[in-house]
């Protein structure tokens, strides 16, 4: 059944006081777009670490849009570890940020006055393993989540720094390995946050609002939200000039990796080559890469499942100018 897009609404949590919370709400549902899109169960990885600001202000505006969101991230920044996976071990360090106390010697923990925030002392796969497998089930009375998002990233993960990226380690495990339709998303605006930074920077809540967008486009499209085996890999540019504006952003369908010698794309804007994905984010006309990405490999999913995305979501891509 259905749940209304404000029935999950709760208070972002590790926040200074009650009035920085009014004020990032009310950003937050300033910039959602409006109701109509179905509440799903969706589990939330990253690699820049379970406090890293774009992936709160993501959660936040996750839930606020009616999400039941779980996240479960490292512990502590964890870029750049691609497809690791490890037991998560007992943890004596300070979370990132001080985001949890030192001396916990446990494994996973979480934020006690919102349990839906939850880190685990490892990998960014290994993160999104246990939020599937053991964390987010207790919340969903047992049932599995019916998206995966990671990130978004503190800067790109284009063409072969897809190789390298937890981010997209993290999406890629849940669509290959747990059948969790996934997104991955990074924005090239770099520079690391903490939970706590106040006020809100621009660019952490205007990639909150975008790549929310964009989830609500995926499940507005209906089940399944993407084909098997694939995974979308999104890049937002950088948050800057009239790209602070989050209705001046566009989505392009892109491919990851040059197509010198690959088969033919899905055909779309007059062409059977997409753009590549680091061409289209790095314009300056604040364009959303979208990538849809092969599960088996990292590379540009071949064109019957590009076809497939291409159909599910031909209302939300624009051409490059």
């Amino acid at each position: 059944m259905a749940r209304s897009r404000w029935s999950s609404l709760s208070v972002p949590v590790n926040l200074p006081g009650v009035e920085t919370f009014k004020m990032r709400s009310q950003i937050l549902l300033a910039l959602l777009p409006a109701l109509g899109t179905e509440a799903i169960r969706i589990i939330h990885a990253n690699d820049d670490g379970w406090a890293e600001l774009y992936t709160r202000s993501f959660h936040d505006a996750l839930v606020a849009a009616g999400h039941d969101t779980v996240l479960a991230a490292p512990a502590e920044n964890k870029s750049g570890t691609a497809s690791s996976d490890a037991e998560p071990s007992p943890r004596t360090a300070a979370c990132q940020y001080d985001s949890c106390p030192a001396n916990t010697n446990q494994p996973i923990g979480r934020n006690e006055s919102s349990p839906r925030l939850n880190w685990v002392n490892s990998f960014p796969v290994t993160s999104m393993r246990y939020g599937i497998d053991t964390i987010a089930p207790p919340f969903w009375n047992g049932q599995a989540p019916e998206l995966a998002v990671s990130g978004p990233n503190v800067g790109s993960n284009v063409y072969v720094q897809v190789h390298f990226s937890g981010t997209v380690g993290a999406a890629l495990f849940a669509a290959k390995e747990r059948r969790v339709p996934a997104i991955a998303f990074s924005g090239l605006s770099s520079g690391t946050l903490a939970w706590n930074t106040t006020p809100v920077p621009t660019r952490s809540l205007v990639y909150a609002q975008v790549a929310s967008k964009l989830v609500d486009a995926v499940v507005s499209s209906g089940k399944p939200y993407l084909p098997e085996d694939v995974f979308l890999n999104v890049n937002l540019p950088k948050v800057e000039g009239k790209c602070t504006d989050p209705h001046n952003f566009k989505f392009v369908l892109s491919r990851i990796n040059v197509g010198l010698f690959s088969a033919k794309d899905v055909y779309h804007c007059g062409t059977d080559r997409l753009p590549l994905e680091a061409s289209v984010a790095l314009s300056d006309d604040c364009l959303v890469s979208v990538s849809v990405g092969d599960a088996n490999d990292k590379t540009t999913a071949p064109k019957e499942k590009q076809d497939i995305v291409l159909n599910k979501l031909r209302g939300l891509f624009t051409c490059l100018p």
